[in-house]
């Protein structure tokens, strides 16, 4: 039996960016930050129109001195994550699951997969990159991987990003990063017995 779960009315358009700016109270994010220890990282994230072939979405995991999300212009939310502007707190191994099975998803009506990219990073550009996420401000829509490229364009040895508008050039990119590991997430392999949550679409139809 689920131990909790969390149904989100989600429109059809979910892997696409386009999220309006929000900001919850300082005290709220203090209570949700957590700290995953290990090894220092980022994750790129990649969302993948399987209908198209198109680039849906950008996102950027980092593990630095905390865990958290840089999710600019998207539309993923969840009561235990809370954001400012685009940075996603408190991001658990349950909410990283969550947040893989919200973007990998196959429905009679569309079909998305992931690709995840992950390059272990010393613990100071780790906290660099984490605290220009914080400073950047809220994205405007569909510009998800432009944000993350200019970010990254300016970290020392991260100068061979380019900055780009589209989600699949940004990730073929990264992987031209020495060190970077790539996995593919969708629907058979996204966890979701990892986080509990059921996602619906406006006419309560799940697609998860």
């Amino acid at each position: 039996m689920l131990r909790a779960l969390f149904c989100l009315a989600i429109a059809l358009v979910l892997a696409a960016c386009g999220a309006d700016p929000r900001f919850d109270p300082q005290p709220q994010v203090d209570a949700a930050r957590f700290i995953a220890g290990g090894p220092t990282y980022i994750t790129l994230y990649t969302g993948i129109n399987d209908r198209n072939g198109s680039g849906a979405h950008s996102a950027l995991l980092i593990n630095a001195s905390e865990r958290v999300l840089f999710d600019p212009a998207g539309t993923f939310e969840h009561p235990k994550a809370p954001i400012q502007h685009d940075v996603h707190f408190g991001m658990t191994d349950a909410l990283v699951a969550t947040f893989l099975d919200y973007h990998a998803r196959d429905s009679a009506t569309e079909k998305f997969h992931v690709i995840e990219r992950t390059l272990i990073v010393p613990p100071e550009t780790a906290e660099l990159i984490m605290q220009r996420v914080k400073a950047y401000g809220p994205v405007p829509k569909s510009a998800c991987a432009n944000s993350i490229s200019s970010i990254l364009r300016d970290i020392p040895g991260f100068e061979s990003i380019r900055v780009t508008w589209f989600p699949i050039q940004l990730g073929e990119n990264f992987a031209e990063l020495p060190g970077v590991t790539t996995r593919i997430v969708d629907e058979s392999n996204d966890n979701i017995g990892q986080h509990n949550t059921i996602f619906v679409d406006r006419r309560g139809n799940r697609v998860n």
